[in-house]
């Protein structure tokens, strides 16, 4: 019994003093005690003691230390605050309920004397924009549009600027229009009018822009074209159904529906333009959109999976029920020569 009872007080002692393979380096009533083992290594020992502070009307009588800590308890409930809001209250970090590693660099524009609006760029369902890529201002972007990295598509000089569903917008691509507004003014002539509307830059559904090419407006491009890739569309109207061959520039003029430009020429009157080749299924591009718009498709589902945690959904060839841009003008739906227009057809 005797034995017990002295092991009993060996032991509440050691719960209030160090083992004997302990030396205490700093001893007081401190907030921090660091003690170093007989054997070797350190221990610490950390405490912390919040006094009950003053009333707030008497903060003129507080010292030193009774600042610091009312300043820690300040600081550490602006945290909470902040965490709260973020979490609960914060909008979501872009249009179309994306989150930012799904919605790449974009934000508004600034107002400036030729853009007196100030816009944030909207993004459909289904759409992806690569972290690296640029979306600036009065942009429309449509489901599952693909945006690759280093695109830039600024709708902070000439606005709006339209993408339509489906289509994808590949690395190096340029969208980018004139100013169309002076003042409060619109300019008229930097502006295409598509189905009755006006824009400085409206792009179709299902076109493929390729690596490096430039869409600058006021222009316009028809649903299922293939824009190639470093080629340039400029002050000019794309009708559906083309191809614009790598290289290839289109300025000032309108470019009917089912042709295609070839690799390396300039288009820069109608008459040219009226004279291109029409799309025959020989063409040796007649059916390569098809392929371009399936890999984008691909690319705008699976990338959005990957950075939301979702399923891609499933992708067939021609996704999205887009037809060949080689159709050829006998072939494609009748539409007027020059769906789309610009007042301005020169240079």
């Amino acid at each position: 019994m005797a034995r017990g009872a002295e092991a009993r007080a060996d032991d509440e002692m050691s719960d209030d003093q160090p083992g004997s393979n302990v030396v205490p380096l700093r001893e007081g009533d401190s907030a921090g005690m660091m003690q170093r083992k007989a054997e070797g290594g350190f221990s610490f020992h950390f405490t912390f003691d919040l006094p009950k502070l003053p009333g707030v009307m008497a903060v003129q009588t507080w010292t030193h230390q009774q600042m610091i800590n009312g300043a820690l308890i300040a600081a550490v409930v602006l945290m909470a605050a902040f965490i709260v809001y973020r979490e609960k209250f914060s909008p979501a970090a872009a249009a179309g309920g994306h989150d930012e590693a799904t919605t790449g660099l974009i934000r508004p524009n600034v107002k400036t004397g030729f853009n007196p609006t100030v816009e944030q760029p909207a993004v459909g369902t289904g759409a992806f924009i690569d972290p690296l890529a640029s979306v600036i201002g009065n942009v429309s972007v449509g489901a599952r549009v693909y945006v690759a990295p280093f695109a830039s598509i600024r709708g902070d000089e000439g606005q709006p600027i339209v993408i339509g569903e489906g289509s994808n917008v590949q690395d190096g691509v340029v969208l980018h229009a004139l100013e169309t507004f002076d003042g409060s003014e619109p300019v008229e002539k930097n502006l295409v009018t598509v189905d009755g509307k006006k824009f400085a830059v409206y792009v179709g559904k299902n076109v493929s822009m390729a690596h490096q090419s430039q869409v600058h407006g006021p222009a316009a491009v028809g649903d299922n074209t293939f824009v190639g890739m470093q080629a340039l569309v400029f002050k000019a109207v794309v009708g559906k159904n083309v191809v614009i061959e790598p290289g290839a520039k289109v300025i000032g003029v309108t470019i009917p529906e089912g042709r295609y430009v070839t690799a390396g020429s300039v288009v820069t009157s109608q008459a040219a333009a009226d004279a291109l080749p029409k799309i025959t299924p020989e063409y040796a591009f007649a059916t390569l959109n098809n392929g371009v718009l399936e890999v984008n498709h691909s690319f705008a589902d699976a990338y959005l999976g990957v950075a939301t945690g979702e399923k891609p959904a499933a992708s067939s060839h021609g996704a999205g029920g887009s037809s060949s841009a080689g159709t050829s003008s006998s072939e494609s739906s009748s539409a007027s020569h020059g769906a789309a227009s610009t007042s301005s057809s020169g240079h």
